[in-house]
C-alpha cells in the first residue's frame, strides 16, 4: 500500500484499536487522530496509536485519504454533515463503526451525495465494557466479524481498499444489507444490551430488601450483567437509531416471558423441562462459542484445590500463552464449571492450555 493518511475521528477503544491494527500492516501509514478529550490524545500519543493528534476535527480533514469516524450513532451523522462542508480529498474514503446502519447509511449517502466522497458503512462486531484509549488493543477485531454495509451507491473499489487497509486487525470481513443488519443486530446486540441493563436494575433494585442477593450474585448472573457496565451514550444512541428493530425485539421477548410465566402457574413440568432442554440444544448449534460475534473469548474452567500459590503454578505452566482475563469463581459455584475462569483470545491458546493443565496435573478442566 502507498503511504496513506487515514484520519481517526474518536480516540475511543474501537477507533485506538483500529489505529493500532493499521499500524500493524501498514507501518507507512501516517496516523491522524481526533478526541475531544484532552486525556485521550495524550495516551494516543504517548501509546504511539497515532502520529499526532488534534481536538479541531477540521484541523486533519483535508489531509486525510481515509476518515474513519469512531463515534456513537448521532454523533456519526452530525459528523458526516460537518465533514461535507469541509475540504475534502477528491476520492476519500469516509466510513463509520457505528453500531446500526441503516440511519447512518442513509445519513452518509445524503451527506456526500454531489461530492467526491467515496461512503462505506462499517460495523466491527467486536468490542469491550472497557472504554478509552487506554483499552486499546490491537488483537480486539481478531477473527471477529468486520461488515461493510455497501449499496448501489457505493464505489466496490472503497469497500476494497479499506479490507487491505484493516488487514492487520485480523477480522472477517463481509457485506450486509444496512437494513438486514439492524434487524439481526438488534436481536444478538442490542436487545440483550436492554435485557443486561433491566436484569441489573431488578437485582439492585432486590437487593435493597434482600441484602443476600448481593452476595450470593456470581456465575450466570455475572456472565448476564457483564454487558450492562457498557458505555451509556452509546448505547442510548445505538436504541435511538434502530428503535423500530428493537421494540419489536422486547415485544417478541415479553410474549415469550408471558408463555414460561403460564407454564409455571399451570405446573407443567414437562413444558417446563421441554423449554429448557430445547434452549440447550438451540444454543448448542449455534455458532455461539466460535469467534466471530461480539465480544468472544475462549475460556476453561479449572477445579483447582483452596491452597496455596496452586494458581501461580498454573500460571507458570501457561507461561507464554496470551491470557484475556482470570477469574476466580469463589462466591457462588452452583452454576459454573470451575471455581478458576482463565480466558483466551484464541482457540488455539485454549487449546495448548487444556492439554497443559490435564497433562501436568490432576486438576479437572472443562472447555465452555
Amino acid at each position: 500500500m502507498e503511504e496513506k493518511v487515514v484520519y481517526i475521528v474518536g480516540l475511543g477503544l474501537i477507533g485506538a484499536s483500529l489505529a493500532m491494527g493499521i499500524r500493524k500492516a501498514h507501518p507507512q501509514v501516517t496516523l491522524l487522530g481526533y478526541n475531544r478529550s484532552q486525556a485521550s490524545r495524550d495516551i494516543a500519543l504517548k501509546k504511539g496509536i497515532v502520529d499526532e493528534v488534534t481536538a479541531d476535527i477540521e484541523a486533519f480533514a483535508s489531509r486525510a485519504d481515509v476518515i474513519i469516524v469512531s463515534l456513537p450513532v448521532k454523533q456519526t451523522i452530525q459528523t458526516f454533515q460537518q465533514l461535507a462542508r469541509m475540504p475534502l480529498k477528491e476520492g476519500v474514503i469516509v466510513t463509520d463503526v457505528g453500531s446500526t446502519k441503516g440511519a447512518i447509511v442513509e445519513a452518509g449517502e445524503n451527506a456526500f451525495r454531489h461530492l467526491p466522497v467515496r461512503f462505506v458503512g462499517g460495523h466491527p462486531m467486536a468490542g469491550s465494557h472497557k472504554t478509552g484509549a487506554a483499552s486499546a488493543d490491537s488483537t480486539l477485531f481478531e477473527n471477529a466479524y468486520y461488515i461493510f454495509t455497501p449499496t448501489a451507491a457505493t464505489d466496490p473499489s472503497a469497500v476494497l481498499e479499506l479490507k487491505d487497509l484493516l488487514l492487520g486487525i485480523g477480522a472477517r470481513f463481509i457485506e450486509v444489507d444496512p437494513i438486514e443488519h439492524d434487524r439481526v443486530t438488534s436481536q444478538i446486540s442490542h436487545f440483550p444490551h436492554v435485557l443486561a441493563a433491566t436484569l441489573m436494575g431488578q437485582a439492585a433494585a432486590y437487593t435493597e430488601e434482600h441484602a443476600l442477593a448481593g452476595r450470593f450474585a456470581a456465575g450466570g448472573f455475572r456472565d448476564m450483567t457483564r454487558i450492562a457496565e457498557s458505555e451509556p451514550s452509546m448505547w442510548t444512541s445505538v436504541l435511538l437509531s434502530n428503535p423500530a428493530s428493537v421494540l419489536d425485539r422486547i415485544a417478541d421477548f415479553q410474549d415469550r416471558l408471558e408463555q414460561v410465566a403460564d407454564m409455571i402457574r399451570q405446573g407443567q413440568e414437562d413444558a417446563i423441562w421441554s423449554f429448557f432442554d430445547h434452549s440447550r440444544e438451540q444454543r448448542q448449534h449455534m455458532q455461539i462459542h466460535k469467534r466471530g460475534g461480539v465480544e468472544s473469548t475462549f475460556d476453561i474452567f479449572v477445579d483447582v484445590p483452596d491452597e496455596e500459590d496452586v494458581i501461580l503454578r498454573i500460571l507458570e505452566l501457561l507461561r507464554g500463552t496470551s491470557l484475556v482475563n482470570i477469574h476466580i469463581n469463589e462466591e457462588n459455584r452452583e452454576d459454573v464449571y470451575g471455581i478458576l475462569q482463565i480466558s483466551f483470545k484464541t482457540a488455539a491458546d485454549q487449546a495448548r492450555a487444556e492439554a497443559l493443565i490435564t497433562e501436568q496435573t490432576n486438576y479437572s478442566v472443562v472447555i465452555k
